[in-house]
């Protein structure tokens, strides 16, 4: 397949621009005629032009997914037939999306449901993006569906944003901290140790040590990068396995205030999932097999796979969850009202809700906690440097 650039005119007579897919030159027009565009100019665009766009505009985003859904949404309700939606979209948006657009498009057009021509791209659609999808065009609500996957990919990025916005502060301080150390080492305190040297002073152990880290800095500072490259290669390696996901996965969750947060994110994130699948009409069993998966904490993972299990031996929901320790008892709490009423999606919407405003509480304890805590890690890290360095001159200067 080539693709081309072209210049056209639509029903209006409005400009349009774009990119195209296709075998030949005559096959690109015709496509474009078939959308009910007049040709104006067309050109082939080689594939290394196209490569280096494709590089400079950095793939498909999640953002880009979310404005893709909601316009499809409303393009869908307004009465516009999927494959018309499509293409509209289709001349809009990052080539690498248009591309996406176009092949889904194509699909379509060649006898393939939606949600089969999504599953060709894995990458940009998850699995719970296509269940919903192929729940809404068997149940025929695909506008409904759509718009509720824009909202939930919408609370979901603000939520993550929060989260991230939370941890700039830290780590901008740990970076200069680790910056402001590490020209300490090199520069400063070599400096220091040839004045010392001159003196002939005695040096306390405190000085002594200083020194001794920045020389084996200063010196092996290639092979403190080799050791460190090999420990994350190790480190990752190790975290592939089954052992090392369960003991990151716990140690994370056992971790002070991020541990509470880590915990409420994932319980926000299940339940506002399983509400989504449920509410589409999706079976309970189908849709804790879909969230398990989608789970990227093993431990969650595993629990939501033995609960799946248990369902499916005609167990309650409420009792499956109940037995791991790991969900909170108000979680099988209203899970057991939600099956007795039969608005077991209203309730678990409701709990993503709540999970979600304890996140956002637990946000700003962290960050308030942060910040003393960086304070006085901050505090001693300077203290104990200006000590080691002045110790030294003090007892020089008390001898004269």
């Amino acid at each position: 397949m080539a693709l081309f650039a072209y210049s056209a005119k639509n029903d209006h007579g409005e400009p349009v621009k774009g990119k195209v897919e296709a075998q030949t030159k005559q096959q690109a027009v015709a496509a474009l005629r078939g959308r009910n565009l007049l040709v104006i100019s067309i050109r082939p665009v080689s594939e290394e032009s196209f490569a280096i766009l494709k590089t400079l505009m950095f793939g498909i985003k999640a953002d880009d997914v979310v404005n893709l859904t909601r316009q499809l949404s409303t393009m869908i309700t307004a009465g516009l037939p999927l494959t018309q939606a499509l293409a509209i979209l289709e001349q809009q948006g990052k080539p690498a999306l248009i591309k996406v657009v176009g092949q889904v498009k194509a699909d379509i057009e060649g006898g393939s449901t939606f949600a089969a021509a999504l599953a060709k791209h894995p990458k940009v659609f998850s699995r719970v993006y296509i269940q919903l999808v192929r729940a809404g065009e068997t149940g025929g609500v695909l506008d409904e569906v759509l718009l509720r996957l824009a909202d939930n990919m919408e609370k979901d990025k603000e939520f993550r944003a929060k989260t991230k916005g939370a941890l700039i502060y830290p780590v901008i301080v740990v970076i200069a901290m680790i910056i402001v150390a590490m020209v300490m080492m090199i520069f400063v305190i070599p400096k220091l140790t040839e004045m010392y040297k001159d003196f002939g002073a005695d040096l306390p152990l405190a000085t002594q040590l200083l020194i001794d880290t920045s020389t084996l800095v200063s010196r092996f500072w290639w092979l403190l990068g080799v050791f460190g490259a090999v420990g994350v290669m190790f480190f990752r390696s190790w975290g592939k396995t089954h052992a090392g996901q369960v003991a990151i996965d716990s140690f994370l969750l056992r971790m002070p205030v991020f541990g509470v947060l880590r915990q409420k994110a994932m319980l926000t994130e299940l339940t506002r999932t399983l509400a989504l699948l449920l509410g589409a009409g999706i079976s309970l069993l189908q849709a804790l097999e879909i969230v398990s998966d989608s789970a990227n904490n093993i431990l969650y993972r595993e629990a939501l796979a033995d609960i799946a299990k248990q369902v499916e031996k005609g167990i309650s929901l409420a009792q499956a969850v109940g037995v791991h320790a790991i969900f909170p008892p108000l979680l099988y709490q209203m899970v057991a009202v939600g099956e007795e009423t039969g608005k077991l999606d209203d309730v678990l919407m409701k709990l993503s809700a709540y999970f979600q405003s304890e996140s956002e509480h637990a946000i700003k304890n962290l960050t308030t906690a942060l910040e003393p805590i960086i304070m006085i890690v901050l505090g001693l890290g300077v203290g104990l440097m200006v000590i080691a360095i002045i110790m030294p001159i003090y007892n020089l200067t008390s001898q004269f």
